[in-house]
């Protein structure tokens, strides 16, 4: 492969982590001992900030603070949320985007992000390549799902998976310190891939967790789940369970009441209100005191 002198610009996408930026402190400073880039640029917001013609230049920053962003949660350069077109339909941003790069000579181009960011990352190279513009473009793995094609495990995940696992240990503390029945609900991110939700297991193991949990990648049956609640909350007086968000049907329809309250920038239903329904589900069929305890995005911001 031909080595190409140019600049780079690094950026940012979708939901922040505790350790997004310790990957953009290493794109960014090791861009700049690089001798075949000759200028490092931050993208302000994502993609967005290409498009605005937002950039940092890293090399004014101080080395030292640099040096931070390996302890500094969120996302140091801004994030987004935007959907590029496809390029057949609508150019428009990419001809943006082309300018933007040919203005700087950017020839290395970095996104840091989950699945949405690495089909920018793919759109932009197969443009680039349609139009003849040399430029190497490089997705940068982040995402607490963990469902990234190709890679072993995403930054992200660990810390997500930690807050997941400790969360349920004090929910759990906090039900059994009750002589009093009680069911609890807890709901877990993850649209499709069950990672999050199974890291639940982690406070299993340790004694204090979900008797049961669910997954996406498994068809939900809520006779079948009524069933095994009721079963453990009978010979226990407990029970636990924890849930994924996308948990569906066998026809492919989330259980999640509110799968079509919004979408996000990418069209994708923001689900949630999936562990009151089940709470209240268990609770009519039951009689028992019942609660249901959404983690929400603190899953992804804790650490």
């Amino acid at each position: 492969m031909e080595k190409l002198t140019g600049a780079c610009i690094i950026g940012q996408s979708g939901g922040p982590t505790a350790v997004i930026n310790a990957s953009a402190q290493g794109v960014i400073q090791t861009a700049l001992k690089a001798d075949c880039i000759t200028r490092v640029l931050g993208a302000a917001h994502g993609i967005k900030g290409v498009l605005e013609d937002k950039l940092y230049d890293m090399s004014q920053e101080d080395p030292a603070e640099l040096d931070l962003l390996q302890y500094t949660p969120s996302s140091a350069l801004g994030s987004c949320r935007y959907k590029l077109a496809d390029p057949d339909v609508d150019d428009t941003d990419y001809k943006r985007i082309l300018e933007i790069f040919e203005k700087y000579n950017v020839r290395y181009f970095f996104y840091n992000g989950g699945n949405d960011s690495m089909d920018t990352c793919n759109k932009i190279s197969k443009y680039m390549q349609k139009v003849g513009y040399e430029c190497r473009v490089m997705g940068i793995p982040k995402t607490i799902d963990n469902d990234l094609n190709g890679t072993d495990h995403c930054p992200g995940f660990a810390s997500a998976a930690k807050y997941i696992a400790t969360s349920c240990m004090e929910v759990w503390h906090d039900a059994h310190v009750y002589d009093t029945g009680m069911v609890t609900v807890v709901e877990i991110m993850g649209r499709h891939a069950g990672w999050l939700a199974g890291s639940a297991a982690l406070a299993t193991w340790a004694g204090c967790g979900p008797d049961l949990i669910y997954l996406p990648e498994v068809d939900f049956d809520m006779d079948q789940f009524i069933n095994d609640v009721v079963s453990i909350y009978n010979k226990t007086g407990k029970c636990m369970v924890a849930v994924s968000e996308g948990i569906h049907y066998a026809d492919g329809r989330f259980v999640s009441e509110a799968e079509t309250s919004a979408t996000d920038g990418f069209g994708h239903a923001q689900l949630g209100g999936l562990a009151v329904k089940l709470a209240d589900i268990i609770k009519s069929k039951t009689g028992a005191k019942v609660r249901g305890i959404e983690l929400s995005l603190l899953q992804r911001c804790g650490s």
